[in-house]
């Protein structure tokens, strides 16, 4: 007879077999003082990228494309092609003058979510306001440190954490420059961090589902683990609604740049893990059929959803007829993939045409960096660069420069190198789940890119994995403030050496803020910042 318990006392017994253990206790709710805490974190992150940032005042390095196609985008509906070269067209742009499109469409590489989001700053403020198509940027930026204080603490179980780790995202070069910009790959970035939010938040959701219901019908954890019932492969936790919420979000990643695909997949990979994880833990005895089987489905759903997603995000190209390539169908009939309707057919035509420029492209770029040099901040991109002379912007030495430089934070880059070690023992020995999830951040975004190294890439596309490496560094950082069980020398020592780790992360920040803000300074002021000679 099956031993019937409450939903209360069900709930705290299986949560304590179900959750492996963490490196810290987990925190009460968020009190009014921690709520006040977050916001000032995240309003100081929303302040710096917000203040000045119009400046300056004319594109630079890829705004030359994004801030174009955002504005023919609310014009047209996709992409219009330009009455000329960058170089010909940008000066007219910085005047004010947005009469430089042609009307015929224009072949881009990149799908339309990241330049719809700048196209919606440019509707508000107007097209040839910096502040206006750098608007999506920061407000994203702004979000994710919020995001990220929030996922932390979830992660950490530690509001301190948690702060910890906004404040870092908010004073890491890489973001914070992404943040001041009119490019796509903040918003990859965004959308990447908002997905994990959500698969981490489903799988705290999805084990409490499963500890009650298991602990309902078997009693108590600890108590006839051996008598799991036969049928616990058919399990359904319910509609997982965090995870649907993840695949709306994987779709726009991905609809921003392809390189959202192995965010979906790493992702994918490690919820299907969890949810095994969970049904071992519980005891159930065909916890990996139930995994399987639940996982495919669930793997199908997400998928499916994010699809549609994408596809939606391309609703001004189908609902156009004169997009690139969308009479493409209708002028090659028996062509591509025939079994398709004509629209879509045209669509995987372009996709197809998208793909082969962004394998092949290998054009030299002086400020392209190998993939191996990411992580150490190798190669830094120099978005920006001018030298003016005494007078000049006011330059009052005989040369000044003003840059703006794609320069992470070296304390958090370097620290996070570090770190990465750390975070591979603790995963791999001590089986810490959370050193896991983090792993897999840095891993979707960072790894792929090892299999393109014969193409021309960047630094700056690090700025997808940037929230992970923040918590490479927290996750580190709370292993050395230790457990709340230790002693109180043990603890007071640890806030020490963290809290002097993140004191010099800040002033580290300072120190490159003027690389990061086009400030007119001395040439010689920004070659004491060029560490490196890789930098320069």
């Amino acid at each position: 007879m099956t031993r019937v318990i409450s939903p209360a006392v069900a709930t705290r017994a299986a949560v304590r077999a179900v959750r492996p253990p963490s490196p810290t206790q987990r925190s009460p709710r968020l009190t009014l003082r921690g709520w006040l805490a977050v916001l000032a974190v995240t309003a100081f992150g929303g302040f710096i990228r917000f203040w000045h940032l119009g400046t300056p005042g004319t594109l630079v390095f890829d705004e030359t494309y994004y801030v174009k196609q955002g504005w023919s985008m609310i014009e047209a509906g996709y992409e219009l092609a330009w009455k000329g070269k960058g170089e010909e067209v940008d000066p007219l742009w910085n005047r004010g003058d947005t009469d430089v499109f042609l009307s015929t469409p224009d072949f881009v590489v990149h799908p339309p979510v990241g330049k719809w989001m700048i196209g919606l700053g440019e509707w508000i403020f107007g097209p040839t306001s910096a502040f206006g198509w750098r608007f999506a940027s920061a407000v994203v930026g702004t979000l994710s440190i919020l995001m990220i204080i929030l996922i932390a603490r979830r992660l950490f179980g530690s509001t301190l954490l948690g702060l910890t780790a906004g404040l870092l995202l908010a004073i890491d070069g890489q973001h914070f420059v992404h943040s001041r910009t009119g490019l796509l790959d903040v918003f990859v970035m965004f959308w990447a961090l908002a997905a994990f939010g959500c698969v981490v938040a489903d799988r705290d959701m999805g084990r409490r589902r499963l500890a009650l219901r298991a602990a309902t019908e078997f009693g108590e954890f600890g108590e006839g683990r051996e008598q799991r019932a036969a049928d616990s492969w058919s399990w359904w936790m319910g509609v997982r609604w965090w995870r649907i919420a993840a695949a709306v979000c994987l779709g726009l990643c991905a609809g921003t740049k392809w390189s959202g695909l192995y965010f979906a997949l790493v992702f994918g990979i490690m919820i299907i893990l969890w949810d095994a994880g969970a049904r071992r833990a519980a005891g159930l005895r065909h916890w990996f059929a139930g995994s399987v089987i639940w996982g495919a489905l669930s793997g199908t759903l997400m998928l499916a959803v994010a699809f549609a997603t994408y596809l939606l995000s391309w609703t001004g190209w189908f609902l156009s007829s004169d997009a690139y390539d969308r009479r493409w169908a209708q002028d090659h009939p028996g062509e591509g993939i025939t079994w398709l309707p004509g629209a879509l057919r045209s669509l995987a035509h372009y996709h197809q045409q998208m793909w082969d420029f962004n394998i092949n492209l290998a054009a030299t770029h002086p400020y392209e960096a190998n993939p191996w040099s990411w992580i150490v901040v190798g190669r830094p991109t120099a978005f920006y660069y001018e030298d003016p002379k005494r007078g000049e912007l006011g330059c009052a030495v005989d040369v000044c420069s003003q840059a703006i430089t794609a320069l992470g934070n070296p304390v958090i880059w370097w620290g996070a190198t570090l770190g990465i070690v750390v975070l591979l023992f603790c995963w791999v020995l001590r089986r810490d789940w959370r050193a896991g999830a983090v792993l897999a951040g840095l891993a979707a975004g960072y790894l792929p890119w090892f299999q393109y190294q014969h193409r021309t890439i960047f630094n700056f596309y690090t700025i997808a994995f940037t929230p992970w490496v923040v918590l490479t560094v927290v996750y580190v950082l709370g292993l050395i403030l230790g457990r709340r069980s230790d002693s109180a020398r043990r603890r007071r020592n640890g806030a020490w050496i963290a809290g002097t780790l993140v004191l010099l992360a800040v002033l580290c920040f300072w120190f490159f803020l003027p690389l990061y803000t086009a400030q007119v300074i001395p040439q010689p002021s920004w070659s004491d910042r060029m560490w490196l000679p890789s930098w320069i």
